[in-house]
């Protein structure tokens, strides 16, 4: 391979790693925000989950450029791109799964610090709590009522 095939190729990578890298960066700090309450501890931990994603994959990238993939210089670029395409597709599973791993956990963490609910209280304690009725709107309907379902449009969300 050419020098500028193999120039091209990490070019190419390079792009590729760092573009799915913001797309994960973007997507998982809005991700673990909602989870956290607290949008800096989400970024933060979306930050490190996004290094090491950045790191991992570029170390693939310069392994995989130097594997020999035979033939002349543009079946053996599109050959490593398509080895590096499939990486990337492995390391970005893995990074989602590991985001939502780390969400799962805030929120069990969230529950286990809120506390229990009032009325598991209450029935710990022997009392009763009265439920909770709801109030219906200024048209006389409940805020959660839905249409009845000979007026709903089929492509309409219930």
């Amino acid at each position: 391979m050419t020098t500028n095939a193999y120039l091209s190729f990490l070019a190419i990578g390079v792009a590729l790693v760092l573009i799915d890298g913001q797309i994960i960066y973007r997507s998982g700090r809005r991700y673990l925000e909602n989870s956290y309450g607290d949008p800096a501890a989400g970024a933060s931990m979306t930050r490190l989950v996004t290094v090491l994603f950045h790191l991992a994959t570029l170390g693939v990238l310069a392994l995989v450029s130097t594997i020999d993939m035979g033939g002349s210089d543009l079946p053996g670029v599109v050959g490593r791109i398509g080895v590096l395409l499939l990486i990337l597709a492995l390391a970005h599973a893995i990074t989602l799964g590991a985001l939502a791993r780390i969400r799962g956990e805030q929120e069990v963490e969230a529950v286990v610090q809120r506390g229990p609910r009032p009325r598991l209280e209450a029935e710990q304690q022997g009392t009763t709590v009265a439920p909770v009725t709801p109030v219906p709107g200024q048209d006389g309907r409940y805020p959660a009522a839905s249409p009845p379902l000979e007026n709903r449009s089929p492509y309409s969300a219930p």
